[in-house]
C-alpha cells in the first residue's frame, strides 16, 4: 500500500492560490489533485510548479469525448509526468480503450482511471440523467467495463468501495472523493465517509479537500489525518 494515500485537491482560481497551498503541504504526506477550474486559469504550467516543489499530481479533468479526442488529451497529459489522469467510464469501451493505447508509450505511464457516478449524485437523482437502476448497481457495472479496458482503477464513492474491491480484485485502485472529518459538514457530496472508514471499506486513494484546505493549519490537519490512518487496512 502507497502511504501517500492522501490526495488534497486545489480547488482554488489561480496559480498563485495553488503554489500557496502547496507551500503549506507536505509532499512525503500527499499527492494533489488539479481540477478544472485551476487547469483552464493557469494551464499546464502549474503542474510543472508543482512537480518542483515535489508533489506528484492526479490530473482531474474527468475526459468525455469522442476515442481520438480523448486519446490525444490523455497522451499529452502524459508528456506533462502526471502520477494520474481520469475519463468518464460512460464514454464507452472504444473511448476508454484509445486513452490506455494513449499513454502506453510514455516513458512512465499516469495511472489511468475512471469516473463511475459521480459522488454528488444520490440515488434519486439516477434516473434524471437517464441511468435505470440502483448507483451501487451501476457504479459496479462501469467499474467492471472500466477493467476490462485495461484501466487501473475508477473514482467512486467510499460506501461502493467494499463491493467493488470484492468484485474487481486488490490491485484495481479505488480513488475515492467525499471524504470528509467526523465533524466535517457534508458540502456538495451526497455519500460520504471519513478516511478511517474509507480505508477499511476498500478505497486505496482518499480525495480530501475542504477538512485540510479550509483548515487554520492545513499542514497540521493534513499530518493529523495521515498518522490516523498508520495500520489502516480493508476489512476482510
Amino acid at each position: 500500500m502507497d502511504n501517500r494515500r492522501i490526495v488534497v485537491p486545489l480547488d482554488v482560481p489561480d496559480a498563485a492560490g495553488a503554489v500557496a497551498l502547496a507551500a503549506r503541504l507536505d509532499p512525503a504526506l500527499c499527492r494533489l489533485k488539479v481540477g478544472k477550474e485551476l487547469f483552464v486559469a493557469a494551464g499546464p504550467a502549474v503542474v510543472g510548479e508543482l512537480h518542483a516543489r515535489g508533489f506528484e499530481v492526479f490530473l482531474d479533468l474527468k475526459f468525455h469525448d469522442i476515442p481520438n479526442t480523448v486519446a490525444g488529451a490523455c497522451r499529452a497529459a502524459a508528456r506533462l509526468g502526471v502520477w494520474m489522469v481520469n475519463v468518464h467510464a460512460s464514454g464507452g469501451a472504444a473511448m476508454m480503450l484509445a486513452a490506455r493505447e494513449a499513454i502506453a508509450g510514455a516513458p512512465k505511464p499516469p495511472l489511468l482511471i475512471a469516473v463511475t457516478i459521480l459522488t454528488s449524485l444520490a440515488e434519486a437523482d439516477l434516473g434524471t440523467v437517464g441511468y435505470s437502476g440502483t448507483v451501487a448497481a451501476n457504479v459496479e457495472r462501469l467499474a467492471r467495463l472500466a477493467q476490462g479496458c485495461g484501466l487501473d482503477g475508477v473514482v467512486c464513492s467510499a460506501h461502493e468501495a467494499s463491493t467493488l474491491r470484492a468484485a474487481l480484485g486488490p490491485g484495481f485502485a479505488l480513488v475515492t472523493p467525499g471524504i470528509r472529518l467526523p465533524d466535517s459538514p457534508p458540502d456538495d457530496q451526497a455519500r460520504i465517509l471519513t478516511p478511517a472508514e474509507a480505508i477499511r471499506q476498500g478505497s486505496h486513494y482518499l480525495v480530501i479537500g475542504r477538512p485540510i484546505t479550509q483548515s487554520a493549519d492545513p499542514a497540521g490537519t493534513l499530518k493529523s489525518i495521515a498518522s490516523s490512518l498508520e495500520g489502516e487496512r480493508a476489512s476482510p
